[in-house]
């Protein structure tokens, strides 16, 4: 029984349906606020954590469906609190830091429940959640494309080390926030009206230019993994000679556009010059002494020696670079006890989001796209630190809540 079948009068129904449409408003609002982190705490930050303690003391359940995942964000967190008892040893830096960081990360963590238990309660809010994405996405996109060219002054606070940032802090993160609104954008273009075709190909343009000047490699890969995934998973559920050519016909067209715009980019000699760079597979600072790799095989090694961590933020001050891996991360700030509920977590949301892949579903589209950007950031977590991504605790959630929604639904067609 719904809370709205509980109410006494037939007053009280506008009056839920009001409140909740307010409430829907206001997650839109946070999600809009997810493109824009250019110092902590963000606006994204304050609105989630007032958001989450207002939803839930006014009634949002958490089901059995989302309540593994609870369980083992909070166990994660647990392997990060006792990590900060090692650090005091390891370190001379601020002792805050540890206690900082985990607590974001236990803030994150409960916004990825607050995502997945508002899309449960309503799977409608999931169209709302990826247009306001969009929406966020070319904005910060735009004002990165912007800053990189100095077409406005004082917008080279969207860019660091010649490299666009957009409203973020780095452009690492910048470049893989934009993949799920281009693979929406592009989902809409293979299967949505053509006439809105004109204007999703010109915003898709505007995010991937925005992921290709952010000159992340792992945004590079992830967007081509990604794209190519989702093609491949509409030609497995969409079988008709005519659907495949015309994803043949537009995936020749979108190929084509983007490979003229990077031809007119690579004209400006501070685009050539730092694309020839980034193309180059192994960096100075990857190979080199106490590069990337080095520092990946001294830290599991540490990491293998102490089983409760070696603290938040302390591998950084020991090698004067952080870990640029997502497992040893794990390892290093949370613990054998944090990696082993991050991997069962990360291979749960994998077995949900396939399991659900290309059942006929109102919110197919969703997860599927959620799930193909996962398991895109994944890889990329091999060579860089996805721990504190916002929107990576975001797709999760949808991944979740998708999930939960065709529990429902299976229970209700059972009875």
């Amino acid at each position: 029984m719904t809370a709205t079948e509980l109410l006494p009068s037939r007053v009280a129904q506008p009056q839920l349906a009001a409140w909740r449409l307010i409430g829907t408003a206001c997650v839109a609002i946070g999600v809009f606020l997810s493109g824009f982190v250019i110092a902590e705490p963000a606006p994204y930050e304050l609105w989630l954590a007032f958001l989450i303690g207002t939803w839930f003391i006014l009634g949002l359940k958490i089901s059995r469906s989302v309540a593994p995942l609870l369980a083992l964000f909070l166990t994660f967190n647990v392997g990060g609190m006792l990590s900060i008892t090692q650090m005091y040893n390891l370190t001379a830096g601020n002792h805050l830091d540890g206690p900082i960081y985990i607590a974001v990360s236990t803030f994150l963590a409960l916004s990825s429940i607050f995502y997945a238990a508002i899309i449960e309660d309503s799977e409608r809010r999931l169209k709302l959640i990826f247009n306001t994405w969009v929406a966020a996405a070319l904005i910060t996109a735009s004002l990165g494309i912007l800053g990189y060219f100095h077409a406005v002054p004082g917008f080279d606070i969207f860019t660091l080390y010649d490299r666009a940032k957009g409203a973020f802090q780095d452009p690492n993160v910048f470049g893989p926030y934009l993949a799920a609104p281009s693979l929406y954008l592009i989902h809409g273009l293979l299967i949505g009206d053509l006439k809105k075709a004109p204007i999703k190909a010109v915003c898709l343009l505007v995010l991937a230019f925005g992921i290709f000047l952010s000159f992340s490699r792992a945004a590079w890969a992830l967007f081509a993994f990604s794209s190519a995934m989702l093609i491949f998973c509409m030609l497995l559920k969409h079988r008709s000679n005519k659907f495949r050519l015309r994803i043949l016909v537009m995936s020749l067209t979108a190929i084509i556009l983007m490979v003229v715009l990077l031809v007119i980019a690579l004209q400006f000699p501070q685009v050539s010059d730092l694309f020839s760079t980034r193309l180059q597979l192994v960096q100075e600072y990857d190979g080199g002494h106490l590069g990337r790799f080095e520092r990946h095989r001294l830290g599991f090694s540490l990491s293998m020696e102490r089983p409760l961590g070696l603290g938040p933020l302390v591998f950084g001050q020991m090698f004067e670079e952080d870990e640029h891996n997502t497992w040893l991360k794990t390892l290093t700030t949370y613990g054998w006890l944090g990696f082993f509920c991050w991997v069962s977590m990360i291979s749960w949301t994998i077995y949900i989001g396939f399991r659900n892949l290309l059942r006929e579903r109102p919110w197919q589209p969703y997860v599927m796209i959620a799930w193909i950007v996962i398991l895109g950031h994944v890889g990329i977590g091999n060579v860089i630190d996805t721990d504190h991504w916002r929107h990576l605790y975001m797709l999760l959630g949808i991944v979740w809540g998708c999930g939960a929604l065709e529990r429902r639904h299976q229970r209700m067609n059972l009875n």
